[in-house]
């Protein structure tokens, strides 16, 4: 298991000595003193409605919005990202989870090919703060930018400012950078992906998730995440975990980000919350041991299917 020490956690310039120490509690809560990231996504629920909450395919347990809380809980991850208010509401049952407050969000009801996407700020980092101050374990804020749409500026100065303020109270920042707009010709272009991972590392993000390129005969998907692993510098890399696949499959792909492809983790929604509360939590278990725990695909397998055990 890769293991960080409270001297090893390299601290932004722009983090004030008064809160250094609060800096380094956060990093190593998120990453469970590995760090790596294991994010469980929670904030589709603005992002896609109900589509990926309800229906065909998806367990009854899903429809509920608590059925995330409890996987927070009674799984393993690193922190769970949600909108200010969706924590709001469950964090006082959930204390022990470590959260992330997403700062804006957007519907996909309006789609690019009618307008460019613009994700707006929700609120600012003082409710964030006030989070915090009623006892909610807040230890970082994240935020979506869609390169390439014609609002991408308000967007970077948006996050430039929140990462800003994040890390003069000690929080950390995840990025969410998706191209995205009829600008972008392909979303999934590795050269591209790269770009937007570069561009986190500009902004002074602690982590940024992207998609994962698509692969061709010139490499696979994992081959060609070096260049955006390279690219993001001291941004640590992770991987959307996009739509729900086979456990398998998924624990074969995030085994490869991490060691083919140079990635610092994984951020995972769908293909956790669509199952039932139980398989859930092995999943969480699964990919942690991945993540967190440097386990073979084999063994993660075996801990998803209950056969081995993984705990931090």
């Amino acid at each position: 298991m890769p293991k960080l020490t409270r001297d090893q956690v390299r601290v932004p310039a722009d983090v004030p000595a008064a809160v250094r120490d609060t800096y380094i509690d956060n990093y190593m809560k998120a990453t469970q003193g590995t760090g790596r990231l294991m994010l469980f996504a929670c904030d589709q629920k603005v992002e896609h409605l109900n589509d990926d909450f309800y229906g065909e395919g998806i367990a009854a347990d899903d429809a509920e919005p608590e059925h995330l809380f409890k996987i927070g809980d009674q799984g393993v991850i690193g922190i769970l990202a949600g909108q200010r208010g969706l924590i709001a509401h469950y964090a006082a049952d959930y204390p022990d989870i470590n959260y992330l407050v997403k700062m804006n969000s957007k519907t996909h009801l309006v789609p690019t090919s009618q307008e460019d996407p613009y994700s707006p700020q929700l609120y600012d980092i003082q409710t964030v703060l006030d989070l915090r101050d009623n006892g909610v374990n807040v230890v970082g804020i994240g935020y979506t930018i869609y390169l390439g749409s014609e609002y991408e500026a308000s967007m970077m100065t948006e996050a430039g400012q929140l990462i800003a303020d994040a890390h003069s109270i000690g929080m950390l920042v995840v990025l969410w950078i998706y191209p995205r707009g009829k600008a972008v010709g392909n979303e999934k272009d590795a050269h591209l992906i790269a770009g937007a991972a570069g561009a986190a590392c500009c902004l002074g993000s602690d982590f940024v998730k992207v998609n994962p390129p698509k692969g061709d005969d010139t490499g696979s998907s994992a081959d060609k995440l070096k260049e955006a692993a390279a690219a993001a510098g001291r941004t640590g890399l992770v991987c959307a975990g996009g739509s729900t696949v086979d456990a398998d499959t998924f624990l074969s792909q995030l085994w490869e980000q991490i060691h083919v492809g140079g990635a610092t983790g994984n951020a995972t929604g769908r293909n956790i919350h669509q199952r039932s509360l139980d398989e859930a939590v092995r999943l969480t278990k699964a990919i942690s041991a991945i993540t967190l725990g440097d386990y073979s695909v084999a063994d993660a397998v075996a801990v998803f299917n209950g056969t081995k055990d993984f705990a931090l």
